[in-house]
């Protein structure tokens, strides 16, 4: 499948010369997944076991991390065009921005990824969940969303 070639309603727009962030990247993600067509379209919690490698200057992060049970993960999706604002997912012609999509064909291929921690190594977090290709680039790791995130020994217990 030619996943860069523009479908009937998509629109796409030139890139600008400039860049306004300088990202990063804090290591890489290993997956089973080698083409975009062998990625789920979102990470199942039943999902094969995937190994994010954290570089090695930032691996004390990983403090206190094995304390959650879920944990977000951003990524640079890099393979992914950049130049479409408008796409047509099902290729039937009718387009949906790209703020309205979970696409990685963004102008900023940022993927995020709610993951399930099967277990925390000194250079490595094992986690099922995840929908990117094998060595994509991680940007960060942070415990799941809430208000405050308190390690799971810590949250209040119902009675």
């Amino acid at each position: 499948m030619d996943h860069d070639a523009t479908r009937i309603g998509e629109l796409e727009v030139p890139l600008p010369d400039r860049t306004d962030a300088r990202l990063v990247f804090i290591g890489r993600i290993r997956t089973p997944f080698k083409t975009r067509d062998d990625c789920p379209r979102q990470g199942s919690p039943d999902g094969p076991i995937c190994r994010i490698e954290i570089d090695e200057p930032y691996r004390p992060g990983l403090k206190g991390l094995e304390k959650y049970e879920r944990i977000e993960v951003l990524y640079w999706l890099h393979l992914a065009r950049r130049d479409l604002v408008q796409q047509s997912p099902k290729a039937d012609g009718r387009a949906t921005g790209v703020f309205a999509l979970r696409s990685p064909l963004r102008p900023n291929p940022i993927g995020s990824a709610l993951v399930t921690v099967i277990a925390v190594e000194p250079d490595a977090v094992l986690v099922r969940g995840l929908d990117c290709l094998d060595g994509t680039p991680l940007i960060d790791i942070k415990p799941d969303r809430c208000g405050y995130s308190p390690p799971a020994a810590l949250r209040p217990t119902s009675q």
